[in-house]
């Protein structure tokens, strides 16, 4: 071939390339969490490095992977558009609260994705571990709270007298942090800390088709003697429809707030429809009934202090079962102890141990009696899964919700929380066995799988 033709051909071929390449686009709203995407024969690296730009995601890849992303999609859910863009890959979702969120993608295990993907982007601002100007006291009695916050210049923006704790507000983070020093060492102050965020949940998602048909379970009316009630302290939940709702106390919000829920189930929604199917698989009929109790309301996080008011409402709403889908790296005080209180009287609590996955503790699943659950996945330990000393049983980590005719799948620690409280609150609405011996043939029949 001339050489002038060559050359000619190696520019067509160059330009080719560079138009195909300067068509790959992904526009990624994380305000709305919603991506759209035209991208044709991108390679794996670069795909992830924009998605890290964009999101502020720390991502961590398995060495060795170099698929290819074919897609084109418009204003698709953040879980749905990287299971186009990343094709038959495995990937988890971690969010965080005090540092950047993380995506774990691999072939074999979450474990193997040891290779973190370089962006500037990455090295945005952590994400607090805790309202910057809050502090959550628990005053003895005879204490004057009211005067107390005055001589501090803080305003008294939350109260519980039954249990003695208070939520103080000042100007600013300094002011706050002198307020902590001063309060340790006050004779009236029983405990004093910052008011804790716990980790966002974990959303479902949309599937086109499931194995698991929709929960059909019939409520027996419950007896004014030996109820068993689930408080499902959560988000916001929504109807599950004629045949379920039944099952659902009238909903407490804690918060206050005003909540639009959208289409897609809410996470409140999604462990109230698994702990029903828990329920479903033992019989089909049931007098277990579930109170939802709102610490969310509009925000993605909920504080230590909306989880304890919404334990105690719980408890007050005459929960017997106490379902705790959430957590948090730093362990309170005061939620701990109005959780203990609440053991003290007989109540039975599950909580989700995490899905980071690490072995250190998450708070309030590794709280003292608190039946801390792992989740598991083929009768392993799922890869995604806290573990440790702290994990009593371990379920199957992945449920299917349905709502307004859609199928979702939600995973995490959470689902396999809400089976546990399922089987022991229809368990114990069903049989005349204790909670110990619940408990206990649980520990037999969930055993922790060895790491």
């Amino acid at each position: 071939m001339p050489r002038a033709k060559t050359i000619l051909l190696l520019a067509v071929l160059l330009l080719v390339a560079v138009i195909s390449r300067a068509a790959n686009s992904i526009v990624w709203d994380t305000k709305r969490d919603t991506v759209s995407a035209d991208v044709r024969g991108e390679a794996l690296w670069p795909l992830l490095e924009d998605i890290a730009h964009q999101t502020g995601w720390h991502i961590f890849v398995e060495p060795g992977l170099s698929q290819k992303a074919d897609a084109k999609f418009s204003q698709l859910n953040s879980g749905e558009a990287l299971k186009k863009l990343l094709g038959n890959l495995n990937f988890a979702y971690v969010p965080k609260t005090d540092e950047a969120n993380q995506l774990y993608v691999f072939a074999t295990t979450l474990r193997a994705a040891t290779v973190r993907v370089s962006t500037a982007a990455t090295n945005r601002p952590a994400v607090a571990k805790h309202v910057a100007n809050e502090l959550i006291v628990k005053v003895k009695p005879g204490t004057d709270i009211d005067a107390l916050a005055k001589s501090l210049g803080a305003k008294v923006t939350g109260r519980n007298d039954k249990l003695g704790i208070y939520r103080l507000q000042f100007a600013d983070a300094a002011a706050t942090d002198a307020a902590l020093a001063q309060l340790k060492s006050n004779s009236g102050v029983a405990a004093v800390e910052y008011n804790y965020l716990l980790d966002p949940p974990v959303s479902a998602q949309k599937v086109a088709s499931a194995a698991d048909k929709p929960v059909s379970l019939k409520l027996n009316p419950p007896g004014d003697s030996g109820r068993v009630i689930v408080g499902l302290v959560d988000t916001s939940i929504q109807s599950l429809g004629s045949e379920l709702d039944p099952f659902m106390l009238k909903p407490v919000n804690i918060t206050g707030d005003t909540v639009a829920n959208g289409s897609d189930p809410t996470h409140a929604t999604s462990m109230a429809e698994t702990i029903l199917r828990a329920m479903a698989a033992q019989g089909a009929s049931s007098s277990a009934q579930i109170l939802p109790v709102d610490v969310y309301g509009n925000s993605q996080l909920a504080s230590t202090w909306n989880v304890a008011l919404g334990v105690q409402a719980a408890v007050d709403g005459g929960a017997t079962v106490l379902n705790l889908s959430l957590g948090g790296t730093t362990d309170s005080a005061i939620l701990s102890d109005v959780i203990a209180q609440a053991e003290a009287n007989g109540i039975i609590v599950f909580a989700a141990a995490g899905n980071q996955p690490v072995n250190t503790p998450t708070y309030p699943a590794a709280d003292s009696g608190v039946i801390a659950v792992a989740a598991t996945q083929g009768g392993q330990l799922a890869p995604y899964s806290n573990y440790g000393s702290f994990i009593a049983i371990a379920l199957p980590g992945a449920s299917v919700v349905y709502l307004g005719g859609q199928t979702y799948i939600v995973q995490g620690t959470s689902p396999a929380t809400a089976y546990a409280t399922g089987i022991a609150a229809g368990t114990k609405s069903g049989t005349s066995l204790t909670w110990t011996q619940i408990l206990g043939t649980m520990q037999q029949k969930f055993p922790v799988p060895q790491k």
